[in-house]
């Protein structure tokens, strides 16, 4: 992990790509930069003038340099007592400049590093929602999530506590050190003896801690992934009474997080103290060196804080590198998302249709999930415009692969699936869809009011036209008899709702967006009998002057479809209409039968 992560951190392109995202911000980064360079010239000149104001107060005056003497014209030609309330009064304007620059300077960077976040989490969002199913089935969505939010969130350290403030405390470091050999080159080179000690402690810790932050990022991605695919699966989990052996999996992995914690909080608890002694071990060495020789008391102040001011920013470099190292991870993950080609073909220079006839064609289709296991194998079918089509078969037949395919939700293997004799790849994808429309089985409403689950927030819609919709179809007294309405909160995945209801609110969008091709995954069998004549009278009035493709459960419900297609592991078994079929004697008599038996017992 650490070789990777070195590799990594010196990775210039990855870099340079990052901070791509920072030039619509160019003038704040620049700006930063210059704070930075300014704060570092600012630095050491505080502890020089608290040196020239204890030696004029003990009577060692010093040379006055000659940028001091422009803002003090005076010097002490008139007394000391007045150079040195002149002398001090200017510190106290150069302390409040310097921290307004410093204010400006962290507001700044931290500011360029959420803008930078809020333009990439847009990016990444925009990227996920135009994949492909597919990628959906194999990438868990809690490692989605940790890449929207937490490892984005790692790309704001990179400019608030990463790349920039360690550019600002290198030429901090630099100015200092230049400044303590300016004065006394004997006392610089005293002063940074034990350097090398804290060199070695600080690449030890930074090495430590690097292995623990990875370990931690790691550990947060299971973390979101387990949690969010249980808490959506929570009834299944209450269902079996696997409460306890979920739990066990969930302290397992919360356990891996906590020691990468404990590790890297180890490390700290370790490193700072031992900056602490090298940095009081410099500083005896420097006593030692200036009561031994005699020299002035300002100079000993003056170097003592000098001394404060190349091991802070040293103490704290390590941790930021780590951060810094830490958000280019981060932004490799993030990258790898955003470079991901498995994207649906939007193709907007495609056919436009202001309406589709509805004639649907698959030609010999090959399809698989994996590219491997094939679930459809050469289906071959062909519906008229405004005909009535359902497909049966048992779970697992290619029935929702099928429904899937007309929408264009994953891309076929082999053969070709034509709409009004047009092949679908040729049409713009947006456009294709919104002349289908899909009722599902497992209806998704998300939180918000029933008007906004309707309307999808469109904002072309207006509740008139919901309310005339919900009429057609008879759900208007239904959504009346809600608490408030059509402005009723169905909450998270309409969970507020029943089945029946749920689907019923579905019907109200099909028939707004008025699609050429219906597609009906008839849901019946698992609601109360008041819903399910509900769902069916408007199942009746959707189908009508359209073609429909319905998923079959209850043959009972499909005797009048002008075709049905029995489906078995993929493959078309039979084909023709509800007599036809019962008179075949195959396949679907016994599917029939053995649901006419059922019912009847």
């Amino acid at each position: 992990m650490s070789a990777n992560s070195k590799k990594t951190i010196f990775d210039f392109s990855l870099f340079n790509r990052i901070f791509s995202y920072a030039r619509p911000y160019k003038k704040q980064f620049y700006f930063s930069i210059f704070l930075g360079i300014l704060l570092a010239i600012f630095t050491p000149i505080r502890p020089y003038l608290i040196q020239l104001t204890i030696n004029h107060a003990t009577g060692k005056n010093h040379i006055i340099p000659a940028w001091l003497q422009f803002f003090l014209p005076n010097g002490v030609k008139n007394n000391v007592l007045q150079f040195i309330f002149d002398l001090t009064i200017f510190q106290i304007i150069f302390l409040i400049i310097e921290s307004l620059a410093r204010f400006a300077f962290s507001f700044l960077t931290s500011w360029l590093g959420q803008s930078v976040v809020k333009d990439l989490r847009i990016s990444i969002y925009e990227k996920i929602t135009q994949f492909q199913l597919r990628q959906f089935d194999r990438t868990p969505i809690g490692t989605l999530t940790t890449r929207t939010i937490n490892d984005i969130e790692s790309i704001n350290d990179i400019f608030s506590d990463g790349f920039i403030p360690i550019i600002a405390d290198l030429l901090t470091i630099i100015v200092t050190l230049f400044t303590m050999f300016y004065i006394d080159w004997k006392l610089a080179i005293i002063s940074i003896i034990p350097l090398p000690l804290l060199f070695v402690a600080t690449y030890y810790f930074k090495e430590s801690v690097n292995k623990s932050f990875i370990k931690v990022r790691n550990a947060i991605a299971q973390l979101n992934a387990f949690v969010q695919e249980h808490i959506s699966g929570i009834a299944i989990v209450q269902s079996f009474a696997a409460e306890d052996r979920e739990q066990t999996k969930f302290e397992k992995i919360n356990r891996g997080h906590r020691d990468a914690n404990i590790r890297a909080i180890f490390a700290y608890s370790i490193f700072f103290p031992v900056v602490e002694i090298i940095m009081a071990l410099s500083m005896g060495l420097l006593i030692w060196w200036i009561s031994d020789h005699k020299l002035d008391s300002g100079l000993l102040v003056s170097f003592l804080l000098y001394i404060n001011l190349i091991f802070r920013p040293l103490r704290v470099i390590a941790d930021k590198f780590n951060v810094l190292q830490m958000g280019m991870v981060a932004a490799e993950r993030i990258f790898k998302v955003l470079d991901n080609n498995d994207n649906e073909v939007a193709n907007p220079k495609g056919i436009i249709p202001k309406i589709l006839n509805g004639k649907v064609d698959f030609d010999h289709v090959w399809f698989a999930y994996n590219d491997e296991n094939f679930v459809l194998k050469n289906v071959d079918f062909h519906i008229n415009p405004g005909q009535t089509v359902a497909l049966v078969g048992h779970t697992g037949s290619g029935k929702t692969s099928i429904i899937s395919l007309i929408n264009k939700l994953y891309p076929i293997q082999k053969g070709k699936i034509l709409i009004d004799d047009i092949s679908i790849d040729k049409y713009q994808l947006n456009a294709l869809r919104e002349n289908i429309g899909i009722v599902l089985q497992d209806v998704f409403l998300f939180s918000g009011s029933i008007m906004e689950n309707i309307t999808l927030r469109n904002p072309n819609i207006s509740k008139e036209q919901v309310i005339e919709a919900a009429k057609l179809i008879n759900v208007h007294d239904f959504i009346m008899q809600l608490p408030d309405n059509y402005d009723f909160n169905v909450r998270e995945r309409g969970n507020t709702l029943s089945l029946g209801q749920r689907q019923l609110i579905s019907f109200i969008r099909a028939v707004l967006y008025n699609p050429s091709i219906l597609v009906l995954d008839e849901a019946t069998s698992s609601i109360d009998t008041e819903s399910e004549i509900l769902v069916q009278n408007a199942m009746e009035k959707l189908i009508h002057g359209r073609t429909s493709i319905i998923i079959a459960h209850r043959l009972s419900t499909i005797r009048k479809a002008d075709k049905i297609i029995v489906l078995d592991k993929g493959v078309i078994q039979e084909m023709g209409s509800h007599d036809e079929l019962l008179q075949l004697g195959g396949f679907y008599y016994k599917l029939h039968e053995m649901q006419y038996q059922g019912e009847m017992e």
